[in-house]
C-alpha cells in the first residue's frame, strides 16, 4: 500500500502542469502603506450629479524600492459600501503599483492606487490561533490534521489552478485534485490499513459520482455559470475557460470534505465491530456500516445545506423582496440549491458504497492477516 502511495505521488507529480513564466510583462507587486493624514473633498461633478466625496489620502510606503517615500493619493467615496474603501489614519492598506515609463527607476516613474485595507496580519492571527488549539486538542492528530489542511491547500492553488488555467478539463482537474487530498488526508490520519483504503475507494466513487450528477444539472438547468461577480471579473481575463466546467469543479470540491467525513466515519465504525466480534460476515457488517450511515446521512446533509445557505444569507434576504417564481429561477439562487443538492445527493451515495467495500476489504484483510499469523505459530 505504502508503494502505491510513492507510485501516485511520482505520477501525478508528472502530469501536474506548471506556470509558464513570462518575463516580457512588467508586473511590478503590490506594496503595503500606512494612512498618515486625510483631507475630504466633495468631488460632486465626477460621479454624474451624485454626492461624491473624496479622500486626499497621504501614505507612508512601507515596502519595496520606493520604501519611506510619500504620496498624495485619491480615495473617492460613492455611497455605495461594496467598492468604498473607508480609510482612517493609521489604517495599513496594499497599495497598486503601476509603472508610467518603461524603466522604474524613481518615485515619479511609477503611479500608487489604493487596492484595499491589509488585513493578512488578521488572517495570520485567527491562522495561528486555530493551528495552536488544533495541536493541543488534538496532539499528534492535531499535527497530522495540519499537514492535511496545508497539503490540501497547496493542492487546490499548485495543481487544480494550473490545470483548468493550462485547459485541462474542470470536471477531471476537480476530481484527481479531490481523490489525490483524499489519499493524502485519510492516510495521514488513519493510516495504511483496509479502513483506510475502503474509505479514500468511497470517497473516490462518491466524487466521480457528483461530477456526473453536476454535468447533468448544469445542462438540464442551464446555469450557466456566472453566478457571481466574481465570474465576470474571471470572464473579463479568461473568457476561453469553461465556466460551467469551473461551476461543477466547484460543486465538486465543495462536496469533498463532508464526503471523507462520512467515508471515514463508516469505515472506522465497521472496523470497530469486526474488531470487536470476528465472526460477523460481510453481509453483517455490511448492515452495521449501513445503520451508522443512515445516522450520519441527517446531519452531514443538514450541514453541507446550512454551509450554502449560510454563504448565501444575502440571497436568502432578497428572496422577501421579489417574487418567489422568480426568485428560485434566478440564475444565482438555482446554481447554489443545486449545489447543496448535489453534495447532499453524493453523500447518500457515498453511503452504501463505503459501507459494501468496507466490510469486504476489513473482513477480508484481517482474514489474511490472522491466517498468516497462525501459519506462523504452526511453523514455529
Amino acid at each position: 500500500m505504502k508503494k502505491l502511495f510513492i507510485i501516485i505521488f511520482l505520477l501525478l507529480g508528472i502530469f501536474i502542469p506548471s506556470y509558464a513564466a513570462d518575463d516580457n510583462k512588467a508586473i511590478l507587486p503590490s506594496e503595503t502603506g500606512i494612512v498618515e493624514s486625510i483631507k475630504y473633498e466633495d468631488a460632486e461633478d465626477l460621479n454624474q450629479g451624485e454626492q461624491t466625496t473624496k479622500q486626499v489620502v497621504t501614505v507612508k510606503v512601507l515596502t519595496g524600492n520606493f520604501k519611506g517615500t510619500e504620496r498624495m493619493i485619491d480615495n473617492m467615496l460613492t455611497g455605495n459600501p461594496a467598492y468604498d474603501i473607508q480609510l482612517s489614519k493609521g489604517d495599513k492598506v496594499v497599495l497598486h503599483v503601476e509603472p508610467t515609463s518603461d524603466t522604474v527607476s524613481t518615485p515619479d516613474d511609477v503611479d500608487f492606487f489604493i487596492a484595499d485595507i491589509k488585513r493578512d496580519n488578521q488572517i495570520f492571527i485567527f491562522t495561528g490561533i486555530f493551528f495552536i488549539l488544533l495541536l493541543f486538542i488534538g496532539k499528534k492528530k492535531g499535527l497530522t490534521s495540519i499537514i492535511s489542511i496545508i497539503s490540501t491547500i497547496a493542492l487546490i492553488f499548485l495543481m487544480l489552478m494550473p490545470m483548468i488555467l493550462n485547459g485541462f478539463c474542470p470536471i477531471a482537474s476537480a476530481v484527481l485534485t479531490g481523490i489525490l487530498s483524499t489519499v493524502i488526508t485519510i492516510y495521514l490520519v488513519g493510516g495504511f490499513n483496509s479502513k483506510s483504503s475502503a474509505a479514500i475507494i468511497g470517497t473516490a466513487l462518491s466524487l466521480i459520482f457528483a461530477g456526473g450528477l453536476s454535468m447533468l444539472a448544469i445542462y438540464f438547468a442551464h446555469l450557466t455559470g456566472f453566478a457571481g461577480e466574481e465570474n465576470m471579473f474571471l470572464y473579463t481575463a479568461r473568457p476561453d475557460l469553461s465556466f460551467t466546467g469551473i461551476l461543477s469543479a466547484s460543486m465538486i470540491i465543495g462536496a469533498l470534505g463532508a464526503l471523507m467525513d462520512t467515508a471515514v466515519s463508516i469505515a472506522s465504525t465497521v472496523n470497530e465491530i469486526y474488531e470487536t466480534d470476528r465472526t460477523l460476515s460481510i453481509k453483517q457488517l455490511f448492515k452495521s456500516g449501513m445503520n451508522v450511515g443512515r445516522d450520519i446521512i441527517g446531519t452531514m446533509s443538514n450541514t453541507l445545506i446550512l454551509v450554502y445557505l449560510g454563504s448565501s444569507l444575502p440571497l436568502v434576504l432578497l428572496s422577501s423582496n421579489i417574487d418567489m417564481n422568480k426568485f428560485f429561477n434566478l440564475n444565482q439562487v438555482a446554481t447554489e440549491i443545486l449545489s447543496a443538492l448535489i453534495g447532499s445527493i453524493a453523500i447518500l451515495f457515498c453511503v452504501p458504497v463505503t459501507a459494501v467495500i468496507a466490510a469486504y476489504l476489513i473482513k477480508k484483510q484481517k482474514e489474511k492477516i490472522h491466517f498468516n499469523f497462525d501459519t506462523e505459530k504452526e511453523t514455529n
